[in-house]
């Protein structure tokens, strides 16, 4: 007798098997029906279109780029690259966001993508901060929006593969370094004050994230490459919240030892080699070049 799967059962099953994209995806969908289910349940409670509740999910959710007002609420700066209260707003986000992390997931690891979304929002939300200290900025509240770590995770792959050609609009073939010069010079033309005082985009956020995302594989298997620091500090914060700080761990009955960093990079760039190796191949004799082990071993990478 065969159970049928529930929806919540659907659910687990994509964030534990569906990659990094799909996590990221849902933790973005998680947040935004808090926000609209919150915000709809406390508009019914007051009646009022303004209430205690949406400005509580203000203060949770975004990014106030006041700088007082930042430093009382310093967590926006990564809750807010998560967060979105219009629906097209998060719709638009998380299609770019799709395909995107699927194409840098069949490059690099969903741990690296994870890394560079995070890191490319936050150094966004910092720009918007330094930003509207200028006297030329228009004084702004909050930022929301997952944009600029998009962008991070997008102008990485242009960079990483300019003459990767993508599909725009489904039919038309481009080379993704146009397409992501195209996105960043029209953040760029959009910084004057008349169009900032005109717009709600978060010009400076893109244009951080872009940074971030042209610097992450920029010497890419060296020490000193932003992404790699990340993960250093990201694993030592984290490292103070783990209960069990030993080297070892018991896999049944054998002792396992955890890889150090040294051995992870070199397997890591071992393992980078061999994807540039076989994507060279598809770009010069296609796909069906392939063996099947290199096939499996391609297939096999795009699911991490």
């Amino acid at each position: 007798m065969h159970s049928e799967r529930t929806f919540i059962d659907d659910l687990k099953y994509q964030f534990a098997h569906g990659g990094m994209t799909i996590r990221l995806i849902m933790v973005n969908a998680a947040v935004f029906l808090t926000i609209k289910v919150l915000s709809v349940f406390g508009g019914l409670a007051t009646g009022a279109a303004e209430n205690g509740v949406d400005q509580f999910l203000h203060l949770i959710f975004s990014l106030d780029v006041q700088l007082p007002s930042f430093f009382m609420h310093p967590w926006g700066l990564l809750t807010s690259i998560f967060s979105h209260y219009d629906f097209l707003h998060f719709l638009f986000n998380m299609i770019f966001l799709y395909f995107s992390g699927r194409m840098f997931e069949s490059l690099f690891d969903g741990k690296r993508l994870l890394h560079t979304y995070i890191l490319g929002g936050l150094f966004g939300g910092v720009l918007e901060i330094v930003a509207h200290l200028l006297p030329g900025v228009p004084e702004g509240h909050y930022v929301v929006g997952a944009s600029g770590s998009i962008m991070a995770v997008f102008v990485a792959l242009a960079f990483y593969r300019p003459n990767m050609q993508v599909m725009l609009f489904g039919v038309l073939p481009v080379r993704i370094i146009i397409l992501a010069g195209v996105f960043v010079l029209m953040d760029l033309f959009s910084l004057s004050v008349e169009s900032l005082k005109s717009s709600n985009t978060a010009h400076f956020a893109h244009i951080g994230g872009a940074i971030i995302g042209a610097l992450s594989v920029q010497n890419i298997h060296s020490k000193s490459n932003i992404m790699m620091i990340f993960k250093r500090l990201s694993d030592w914060f984290l490292g103070l919240f783990r209960k069990n700080k030993s080297m070892k761990v018991k896999k049944g009955g054998r002792t396992a030892q955890f890889k150090t960093d040294e051995d992870y990079n070199l397997e890591a760039k071992e393992k980078q080699a061999k994807i540039d190796a076989i994507l060279d191949k598809i770009s010069r004799s296609g796909y069906d070049s392939l063996s099947k082990a290199e096939k499996d071993f391609l297939f096999t990478q795009s699911k991490k």
